[in-house]
């Protein structure tokens, strides 16, 4: 007992006291520790976090589309005509009929959103309209 004793205490001591070790040798370790915390904590508050988030809304918004609803998918302007359980058919400008996966939907008006847009541009129409006469 007395002998771990006394290594242990040669070796706390021979550390603490070492003068063939540069003294700033062992705090490098804990500055590189130090930048790699400080680095991922970076990452998860600047890009991982937001990114969750924004995957979560996509996700809310896509299981609450219905019937109506306008969306782009891909490019493609459309309004809902049908949403089944993993894909959607959604009604062109021109009437034709596209199946697509829900997953390939990007943006989402709702029904009332799609009728006020339509109010406002009527609006600005008839504003148009009346200042040429």
């Amino acid at each position: 007992m007395k002998k771990t004793f006394i290594l242990f205490a040669l070796a706390f001591s021979s550390s603490l006291f070492a003068e063939g070790a540069p003294a700033g040798q062992s705090s490098g370790y804990m500055q590189s520790i130090i930048m790699i915390l400080l680095a991922v904590v970076f990452f998860y508050f600047i890009l991982w976090r937001p990114e969750q988030k924004r995957r979560k809304q996509q996700e809310a918004r896509r299981s609450s589309l219905k019937r109506g609803d306008k969306v782009t998918a891909m490019g493609i302007i459309g309004t809902i005509d049908k949403v089944e359980e993993n894909t959607i058919i959604i009604k062109t400008v021109d009437g034709s009929k596209i199946e697509m996966l829900k997953a390939a939907v990007t943006d989402v008006k709702a029904e009332e959103g799609v009728k006020e847009e339509k109010e406002e541009a009527n609006k600005e129409d008839e504003e148009k309209q009346s200042k040429k006469k």
